[in-house]
């Protein structure tokens, strides 16, 4: 029989894992505070400004791909580079993360169409989440709601496996071969960043089907603890390395 196998964050592996941010502002949230608690160094990147990515992951431990304003279909020359660099992770079978923005590249990238809600649905504030069968296996426990912010989504591209699904847009997690991950919300927000986002992006507030401000904030008080307990274990599954499981 085999033995339980867990998964641990730490500075062992001493490369930095790729962050690719779209604003000059942006930051890595919360995923970049329990990376780095961890001992994980960051290698921030902003193709939008210029900076390039890096032609192999070799120097890296993986590459995290977060969200942002434009859509995947856009024509940026930023954007189509972008859609095409995420062939390197996937070639090299390096640890992989798309968030939001990011998962929908990865998904267009695989040749999955990236679209709008048929009703003109927009997701903005706490929305329910269902970890499937294969999302339970990977790793637990699963938050129930989450946070999104996004009025696209994606179809679940060829060969890969349903991780979470929700109601409005049903694809919201999903793995593709062995290291890459395609996730549609975002458990990276901290709490100024939702005082940021619903100050500035105030104007989404008002789409079909997004929340008032205000239940933001009321869904972050009652919804965050799971959420945390998710992107530690999920980021260590995705970017740690395998431990044999103590055993009573």
């Amino acid at each position: 029989m085999q033995p339980p196998v867990d998964y641990v964050l730490d500075g062992r592996d001493e490369r930095p894992i790729l962050i690719v941010l779209h604003q000059e502002n942006s930051t890595p949230g919360r995923v970049g505070q329990v990376l780095g608690r961890h001992g994980i160094r960051l290698d921030i990147r902003r193709p939008v400004l210029g900076q390039p990515l890096p032609e192999t992951l070799d120097g890296h431990r993986g590459a995290i791909i977060f969200g942002g304003p434009p859509s995947a279909n856009d024509a940026d020359g930023y954007i189509r580079s972008e859609l095409d660099w995420i062939k390197v992770p996937l070639k090299e079978e390096r640890p992989f993360l798309g968030i939001c923005l990011g998962a929908q590249m990865l998904a267009k990238h695989l040749g999955a169409p990236v679209t709008a809600h048929p009703d003109g649905l927009a997701e903005i504030g706490y929305y329910a989440l269902r970890a499937t069968l294969a999302g339970r296996q990977l790793v637990q426990p699963w938050p129930s709601m989450i946070y999104q912010w996004h009025r696209e989504g994606f179809e679940l591209p060829r060969g890969a496996t349903l991780l979470a699904e929700g109601d409005w847009y049903p694809n919201q997690a999903f793995r593709y071969g062995e290291a890459a991950y395609g996730v549609q919300f975002h458990a990276e927000l901290t709490l100024a960043m939702v005082h940021r986002w619903t100050t500035r992006g105030h104007e989404r507030l008002n789409l079909p089907g997004a929340q008032s401000r205000r239940a933001h904030f009321e869904g972050r008080a009652i919804h965050d603890g799971p959420v945390l307990k998710w992107l530690e274990a999920f980021l260590a599954r995705s970017f740690g390395r395998r431990v044999e499981a103590a055993t009573s």
